[in-house]
């Protein structure tokens, strides 16, 4: 049998296919929403050969729709995940006296918007702007899955000199933890401040790669990811994202 031909987890394959995240995945096919060649599969592990349909209940896809993604402009002090070395995760301020009152998703806030919330990528504790936190596994892969190409832009105040060669080593050139970095987008926004926009998130990437150069990061924000800028809203604050909106 061919490489190509190999059974894969059924899990994983609804993954590959953007059609959940493999958690979600596995949830479905507990719940019997899982369809291959029309036959329902309700058996966690089970396999599937690449060539085989799969197709997910009209249930599954109302559980999606209802699953939020969330926007945050992350203040500094707080990690994007779980709780560590005393300081506070972000998702603490994803309370009703904090949301944005331009929010216009017309979505009534609840605490079941709070249950399997994540952060789809990392900011650091001393970097502000914007934190997507969300329910859809199918958000958190666009975002941060192996394969994304969604573009991350950055605000960076820095320290420093830097040559011309340097600039272009921050654009391509660069690699971290031994790996070559994708080709980055830098320029100058002012006499001390960088834009960056970047394809991948490596921890601290961006602290990591001026000090590669001699520079050194005093503040970060970051200000859109893909398609949804920070814009107005303002630090503290979150709104959902809406509908009409995509990344």
């Amino acid at each position: 049998m061919s490489e190509a031909q190999e059974p894969l987890r059924l899990s994983k394959r609804m993954a590959e296919l953007g059609l959940c995240s493999r958690r979600e995945a596995d949830e479905y096919i507990e719940r019997g929403w899982v369809k291959v060649d029309g036959i329902v599969v309700d058996v966690l592990g089970s396999r599937v050969l690449p060539t085989q349909r799969i197709e997910l209940d009209k249930r599954a896809a109302v559980a999606q729709t209802q699953r939020v993604t969330i926007l945050l402009n992350k203040p500094i002090g707080y990690v994007s995940g779980q709780a560590e070395q005393g300081y506070k995760p972000a998702s603490l301020l994803i309370t009703p006296d904090n949301r944005y009152v331009g929010d216009r998703s017309g979505i009534e806030f609840t605490r079941r918007h709070l249950a399997g919330l994540a952060p789809a990528g990392r900011l650091d504790i001393d970097s502000t702007g914007l934190l997507v936190l969300t329910q859809d596994g199918r958000v958190a892969k666009a975002l941060i899955g192996d394969e994304t190409k969604i573009e991350k832009e950055y605000l960076v105040r820095v320290e420093g000199m830097l040559s011309n060669e340097n600039m272009a080593l921050l654009n391509h050139g660069l690699s971290l933890d031994g790996q070559a970095l994708r080709p980055a987008k830098v320029s100058w926004q002012n006499e001390n401040q960088l834009r960056f926009v970047l394809r991948e998130g490596k921890k601290r990437q961006i602290r990591r790669m001026c000090e590669l150069v001699g520079l050194k990061v005093v503040g970060l924000k970051r200000i859109r990811i893909g398609r949804i800028p920070l814009s107005d809203l303002p630090m503290g604050q979150w709104r959902f994202l809406r509908a009409d909106e995509k990344f």
